[in-house]
């Protein structure tokens, strides 16, 4: 991608701000502006999309030009469309980045690729959250230091119903006392998985600067990788008989 600018799609339902007061207060534009404006100013290519569009916002044409997708959904999982679902799970395996916030943890694209639940702990008792950074040395945890807090969010807590992930980046710890996997990679067919807890849609996570500086990273961490396809299925022996 040298030379290129990265093509970012934010998909978000947009159905929380239009519809909840304390919502609406916090991200009069929807959680999608906010987030593509950061990405904006990082020089990344951005456009959104939300559930109420055309196919989600997510058409063939979209997908095929995006190299990481955004996902942030939460009361309307059941109701994404199964072959909206199939197309997102397509590209993710032919090597599109895929960045799931917070709720979509629930997201049918999120359990499909985890192939479990996705069920956890939570509760809304606005109160802080501290994200330790357990791997320094990742490309997402650049420009952090070891630690940074969120002063009010809602708390999720372990079990936390995932495969375990390839690379672990940030584990979190709540004023109840709770912990929880809040930065979790994974790799599926050529495609990168970051899953990124913080962000509850009452509350301004999104204006945060580490939160940004995390989801930026995550952008360029999750980038497709230019290779050609494997090949897979009967393969002639590469070494002849001499």
């Amino acid at each position: 991608m040298v030379g290129e600018k990265l093509r970012v799609t934010v998909w978000n339902e947009y159905i929380s701000e239009r519809e909840d007061a304390k919502s609406k207060e916090v991200y009069p534009e929807g959680m999608h502006t906010v987030i593509a404006s950061f990405l904006k100013e990082a020089g990344f290519d951005v456009k959104t999309a939300t559930f109420d569009m055309p196919e989600h916002g997510l058409s063939e044409d979209v997908l095929n030009e995006t190299d990481v997708l955004i996902w942030w959904g939460h009361r309307v999982h059941d109701k994404v469309s199964d072959e909206v679902v199939d197309r997102v799970y397509k590209r993710v395996m032919a090597g599109m980045g895929l960045i799931v916030l917070h709720s979509g943890h629930m997201s049918k694209i999120f359990r499909r690729l985890m192939g479990t639940g996705c069920r956890l702990k939570w509760r809304e008792d606005g109160k802080k959250e501290r994200l330790w950074v357990v791997a320094p040395w990742h490309p997402i945890a650049e420009g952090l230091g070891d630690y940074f807090e969120i002063e009010k969010t809602e708390m999720y807590g372990e079990p936390f119903d995932i495969p375990p992930p390839d690379e672990l980046v940030f584990i979190s710890w709540f004023k109840g006392g709770e912990v929880f996997r809040s930065g979790c990679c994974f790799y599926r067919g050529l495609g990168k998985i970051f899953y990124f807890r913080p962000g509850h849609e009452t509350l301004p996570i999104y204006y945060d600067p580490n939160v940004q500086k995390v989801i930026i990273n995550a952008v360029k961490w999750a980038a497709p990788v230019k290779r050609p396809m494997p090949v897979r299925g009967h393969f002639e022996s590469l070494e002849k008989d001499i």
